[in-house]
């Protein structure tokens, strides 16, 4: 089969499902509490893509070239009996990867177990300071930093392998890159240094708050001495680097400073089944309805490939402030 591309040459590989918009943490960048509060209106069950929907839906960008997927939200684990779908997945003839972002907070022991057996392949688990009173500021909440700790040693145990999201902010968590990085080194584990970025539109997203990568990996370079690595693929968001004593290797996500457009592979599934083209996109595409169409998979199959043929978002390649007030989908509903 020719491989689907779009305008711009690049070719569909990987597939974000938030599997629910919902979360019990209200970090800064992605579900402020000022925002989602008491009287915010979260999708019903009712509007969400049921488990068949969506494994019907992974089996059709299979067939399209989709190699890896990976689940987000929102808080994945909050959705009921996740374990079933992540079970399904790998039904899908073609698909090499099957990865969970979370939180870490309803991740314990017995979970773990549950997603190994299920089929995960992997788990990334986000985590923006270890200092408590910076961690609450971070997550929104009076949550334990430990508890994320423990479910990081609670994937490890099962042989699932961790990477660990650090967003930094500005002014807030950038004094903890360098413990983080001192943390983390010599663990097995891939931490990786995400820049704050201006999706959506109520995180209240400023240049003048973004610590850069440059500026990441100069801090941590002054103690843990770095070297870059190559690309493992084409496309890979994270800009690799090792420790030079041989401790490890963290990444740095660098979508406003070093934009990746150029190489993007990803399309993004909503909770509710809208499609999207980019994480800074304003408007989706309703692939619930084509599948409740009663078209077959070669039908929405075509469906989808038009979309993706048309594609030319490039949006972190021309970023400004006057692109940043643009009007985007939020974090929590698109996942990340």
């Amino acid at each position: 089969m020719k491989a689907l591309t779009d305008k711009l040459g690049r070719q569909i590989r990987d597939l974000r499902i938030s599997v629910t918009d919902r979360c019990n943490f209200r970090c800064t960048y992605c579900m402020p509490k000022e925002v989602f509060n008491s009287k915010y209106r979260f999708l019903r069950r009712s509007e969400i893509l049921s488990f068949e929907q969506i494994i019907r839906a992974v089996k059709i960008f299979a067939a399209l070239g989709v190699r890896k997927v990976r689940l987000t939200g929102g808080e994945p684990l909050l959705r009921n009996r996740i374990e079933r779908l992540i079970g399904g997945i790998p039904e899908a003839a073609g698909i090499e990867d099957v990865s969970l972002t979370t939180n870490g907070f309803l991740l314990d022991a017995k979970r773990a177990r549950e997603l190994k057996a299920a089929g995960l392949t992997r788990v990334t688990v986000s985590l923006d300071a270890l200092d408590r009173k910076t961690f609450s500021e971070m997550s929104g909440g009076d949550f334990p930093v430990e508890r994320v700790l423990d479910a990081i040693d609670y994937a490890a145990d099962v042989s699932l392998p961790v990477k660990i999201n650090m967003v930094v902010k500005r002014g807030v968590n950038d004094q903890e890159v360098l413990p983080m990085a001192r943390q983390f080194h010599g663990s097995g584990h891939v931490l990786r240094f995400i820049e704050y970025m201006d999706v959506g539109n109520v995180n209240g997203w400023r240049m003048d708050d973004v610590f850069t990568a440059q500026e990441i990996v100069e801090t941590i370079g002054c103690e843990l001495p770095v070297e870059p690595l190559e690309p493992n693929y084409r496309g890979e968001v994270a800009r690799r680097w090792r420790y030079s004593d041989g401790g490890g290797e963290i990444g740095v996500i660098a979508s406003v400073t070093q934009p990746f457009c150029r190489d993007c592979s990803r399309m993004r599934l909503t909770a509710e089944g809208k499609l999207f083209t980019c994480l800074f996109a304003s408007q989706g595409h309703d692939l619930r309805r084509a599948l409740e169409s009663g078209d077959s998979d070669e039908s929405v199959a075509e469906w989808i490939s038009g979309i993706w043929r048309r594609r030319t978002d490039r949006y972190s390649e021309l970023r400004s402030e006057n692109t940043a007030a643009l009007k985007k989908v939020e974090m929590s509903y698109i996942g990340g």
